[in-house]
């Protein structure tokens, strides 16, 4: 990878970051208590939004495919996983460690 995809990498794994933090700090638990939800939030929405568009958007081909009797390209399922998508997977799978550390007690629970 280049420079540049490391560097949206880096933002990207920031911004999840601070979100997760503001998330922890909103419902007062623990960051790594939290980490793994919003992994999953993060990593499956930037699945989506790289994927080639939703059911609107195969409405709409249909219709033109329909109407024209020529299969478009946009018809075909593609995904564009770009660095935002990889830095997602990465704090997903490191929350998804915590988390198992947590359930299985080896990281004990907070005291209050």
């Amino acid at each position: 990878m280049r420079r540049k995809h490391y560097l949206i990498m880096v933002i990207a794994l920031v911004v999840e970051i601070l979100l997760t933090y503001w998330i922890a700090q909103m419902f007062t638990v623990r960051f790594i208590e939290v980490m793994f939800f919003t992994g999953i939030v993060f990593t499956l929405g930037t699945f989506y939004f790289s994927s080639s568009g939703g059911a609107m958007s195969r409405l709409f081909a249909s219709q033109v495919s329909a109407q024209t009797g020529i299969i478009h390209e946009r018809e075909r399922f593609q995904v564009k996983l770009g660095p935002i998508f990889f830095a997602s997977l990465l704090f997903f799978l490191v929350g998804l460690v915590f988390f198992l550390l947590l359930v299985t007690g080896i990281i004990p629970p907070q005291n209050m």
